[in-house]
């Protein structure tokens, strides 16, 4: 099965607390809601377009509580993000979570990366999609485990925070399947990972040259 991570990013790679100062206080972040301000018909569009390619939903923990205490109460049949993240399979990674209330949810445990390197394999065809699970979707890159990266790229900083691409990862190259620019400033990333390439550049007959 094919595995995306699906995500929101400040300028300087933050992931945490897109929606809200409330939504994941963890290390002290005090910056959340920085999506907020730029949300506009460009962005609906692009999370539109994610939830259409999806078949089953794999969160981290925090993300998990985050959504189930939401969205299960969005009955808007016209909301598609609702009705996907509702009615789909979800698989959150959890060595404590045991009796999940959120419908259709099966709770992974064990070595968050090996576990699901076998969902993959085991549920076949399909896209299983990473959304937020910021601790998660940083481990199933490093493990090399992602397909495919949709990134919605805000024009704000916030400094200090949790991070899809740690500081210590793997050098990764990426194929750019995808770009555009919502009206509000907010530029969409879709990336297939490839092999890291480096390359110098000479000085020749008075030109620089690759």
């Amino acid at each position: 099965m094919k595995l995306t991570v699906n995500t929101f990013m400040t300028l300087d790679g933050v992931m945490q607390g897109p929606g809200g100062a409330e939504e994941d206080p963890t290390g002290g972040f005090s910056r959340g809601g920085w999506l907020v301000p730029y949300v506009d018909e460009g962005f609906g569009e692009v999370v539109d377009q994610w939830f259409a390619a999806g078949d089953a939903v794999l969160l981290g923990r925090t993300t998990y509580d985050l959504m189930s205490a939401f969205w299960p109460l969005v009955t808007d049949p016209e909301d598609t993000t609702a009705a996907a993240l509702n009615g789909r399979a979800k698989y959150v990674v959890s060595n404590t979570l045991e009796e999940p209330a959120w419908a259709n949810t099966t709770v992974v445990s064990g070595d968050a990366v090996e576990q699901v390197r076998a969902l993959k394999a085991e549920l076949g065809e399909g896209e299983l999609q990473v959304h937020g699970s910021a601790q998660l979707a940083a481990a199933l890159h490093e493990a090399g485990l992602v397909d495919e990266y949709r990134l919605l790229v805000f024009p704000v900083c916030v400094g200090a925070g949790k991070r899809l691409f740690q500081g210590d990862g793997p050098g990764v190259g990426f194929e750019v399947a995808e770009t555009r620019t919502t009206p509000a400033g907010v530029t969409y990333l879709n990336l297939r990972p490839t092999e890291f390439q480096s390359g110098v550049v000479h000085i020749v007959d008075g030109k620089d040259t690759v």
